[in-house]
């Protein structure tokens, strides 16, 4: 938030007119700051991981989060919790484009779909496109093609005066 400050201050980001969005932990953070600040008028969250608790259970990735927190979910769950965006997702009022692949293994499709029917039962904005064939990076040309000019139409949507 402090980069994004300086860039304002700068007057080479409009504050009316910021956009988040990122792939993998980008999405993640993602998901994070637009559960802790309204500031941001669009997101597009792509193969995020919104909820550590059930991450751990359904992801290969338990090693690394068990380096991340120190302890599995089961004895500490508060840690998990505290750093999960679906904790706080009730405060989310920036629509959000949510995009992943159906054969994600890291970050299981789930992860998607909790955090876009959470922001659908508040009333945020939010679309959800799922891959077919695609695992946690998009590669088909077509699915690529598909993706940014989703992204590039979401930002516009919400971003454009």
């Amino acid at each position: 938030m402090d980069g994004v400050d300086e860039l304002v201050a700068k007057g080479i980001a409009d504050p009316n007119r910021l956009g988040i969005g990122g792939w993998s932990n980008g999405g993640f953070m993602t998901e994070y700051a637009i559960t802790h600040t309204t500031r941001f008028k669009a997101a597009v969250a792509e193969a995020a991981h919104s909820d550590f608790f059930s991450l751990f259970g359904t992801s290969p990735m338990r090693s690394g989060l068990l380096l991340a927190f120190g302890t599995t979910p089961y004895l500490s769950r508060q840690r998990y919790d505290e750093s999960s965006p679906i904790t706080n997702v009730r405060e989310c009022k920036t629509p959000t484009l949510v995009l992943h692949g159906i054969n994600d293994d890291g970050v299981p499709v789930s992860q998607g779909y909790e955090f876009h029917y959470a922001l659908k039962s508040l009333g945020v904005d939010t679309d959800m496109v799922i891959y077919p064939r695609e695992a946690h990076s998009i590669d088909e040309p077509e699915h690529e093609i598909d993706l940014q000019m989703r992204v590039v139409a979401w930002f516009d949507r919400y971003l454009k005066n």
